[in-house]
């Protein structure tokens, strides 16, 4: 989460593109905690023919039409011109989307599927003290599943902001068939260092909850890597800086909440334990700190600055913007708000023309899940990004931070068929992506003609 403040106006419900409350089924086998596309849905009993009037494949920059793609399995088993693929096909269910354009599903890499939106920090307070685990697991359901129908298949949730493990279990249950939702990476509880994070500014008498993992020295950071691998970590997170201010040198500047020693100690136990770090990093200083630890993504990075980007580039770290949410919260502000808007679009600009790893990420949960997530795109196309390079960032590209190019993120053979389709062209207007027709996850449609499936 971007800003500590939380809870959305109205209760989690459908996208309003959903006219129907219920979606298919998908079964399948547990996952470990750490391979969370391990487990497959079950697709139909009998193999499906897909033909798609265009394809956008999520890694060529040509668009191919009439396209066949067979799926077996909760698989991809073939691409290409749909008399081919039909031919060699036999006899297959088929789904005809001749006037559609096809894509892999989408990928959000920063999300809080346990938060309902930000909009004061008494909401965020109010929510960690006045709803139970429980009933924000029963939130995080509704919310999963408006992020499915909006043709998100899987998502990479960056802690749960209180709500302990929870994520863990929301994503075992997706798992297993139990609710609807996408394919889940989760970060659990995210850490920082004692005073550095909500809830402040209450009683020293009082005990209030954490929205954080709270761990302070390089003994406590480890033991509580560890904690949090066991429970079902497959990421973990950490709040690397606070408190933003603009300098005399024009940069955005930060406090950072942890010494050298102990971010290097965090990041070594994680990897160590096979799980990458995602920094939330604003400023100048924090960015620059996580850098120096060795992390995997910069989350928010608003203070990038060309020499920083350059370092990202080098050390193949991928940045995870969340423009929309900055702008969301922004609305209304005065402060230093506004001009981290503008600081962030520079920043993008910058990292385009330097060829920085760009991942989509929304940080969805900041804001209310009844806005569309794929709202980000937008704003990427509009700082300078060509619509490809955008689809691309939430596809391929997220798909290569999450280590899972061999099987998300490209319709592909050997990859899970996770597709959607939409009616127009996105790369003649980006918005189309807010108006998902069709989803497919590992084989199972859920959504079909802008309405989801009846369960099973």
């Amino acid at each position: 989460m971007r800003f500590p403040s939380v809870l959305c106006l109205i209760s989690i419900g459908f996208a309003p593109t959903a006219r129907c409350a219920s979606v298919a089924r998908a079964q399948g086998p547990p996952a470990s905690p750490s391979t969370a596309d391990s487990a497959t849905d079950s697709a139909a009993p009998r193999p499906v023919l897909i033909r798609a009037g265009r394809l956008i494949d999520g890694l060529a920059d040509a668009v191919r039409g009439d396209q066949g793609i067979l799926v077996a399995n909760g698989r991809i088993i073939r691409v290409g011109p749909y008399a081919q693929v039909s031919a060699a096909a036999g006899a297959s269910d088929t789904v005809d989307l001749r006037g559609l354009t096809v894509l892999p599903g989408l990928i959000d890499a920063h999300t809080h599927v346990l938060l309902q939106g930000d909009i004061t920090a008494q909401d965020y307070d109010d929510q960690l003290l006045k709803e139970s685990i429980p009933y924000r697991a029963i939130r995080a359901t509704a919310a999963a599943r408006v992020a499915l129908l909006n043709g998100f298949t899987t998502l990479r949730d960056l802690e749960t902001e209180g709500a302990m493990y929870a994520d863990v279990d929301l994503k075992h249950a997706i798992e297993r068939g139990v609710v609807p939702g996408p394919r889940m990476y989760v970060a659990t509880r995210a850490f920082s260092a004692t005073g550095m994070y909500p809830l402040s500014g209450y009683s020293w008498e009082l005990k209030v909850p954490e929205g954080v993992q709270i761990v302070d020295g390089a003994d406590e950071i480890r033991k509580a890597v560890r904690e949090q691998v066991k429970y079902g970590a497959d990421w973990i997170k950490v709040y690397a800086d606070r408190r933003y201010y603009m300098g005399k040198d024009g940069r955005l500047h930060s406090w950072v909440n942890f010494t050298d020693d102990e971010l290097r100690v965090l990041v070594g136990e994680a990897h160590r334990l096979g799980r990458k770090v995602a920094a939330h990093a604003i400023g100048w200083d924090g960015i620059d700190a996580a850098l120096r630890a060795g992390v995997n993504t910069i989350e928010h990075g608003d203070g990038l600055t060309p020499d920083l980007i350059d370092r990202m580039v080098a050390q193949r770290v991928y940045w995870c913007p969340t423009i929309f949410v900055g702008a969301y919260v922004a609305k209304g502000r005065g402060g230093i708000w506004p001009g981290m808007v503008d600081l962030e679009r520079r920043a993008f600009q910058e990292a385009v023309r330097r060829r920085a790893l760009i991942a989509y990420g929304t940080d969805a949960g900041g804001y209310s899940w009844l806005q569309n997530q794929a709202q980000e795109l937008g704003y990427m196309v509009r700082y300078g990004m060509a619509p490809m390079q955008a689809i691309r960032s939430a596809t391929s590209v997220a798909a290569a931070l999450l280590d899972r190019s061999d099987s998300l993120g490209a319709v592909a053979p050997g990859h899970y068929a996770d597709l959607i389709a939409v009616k127009g062209n996105p790369l003649a207007d980006i918005t189309e992506l807010q108006r998902v027709e069709f989803v497919m996850k590992a084989g199972r449609v859920y959504k079909r003609d802008g309405a989801a499936t009846p369960h099973p």
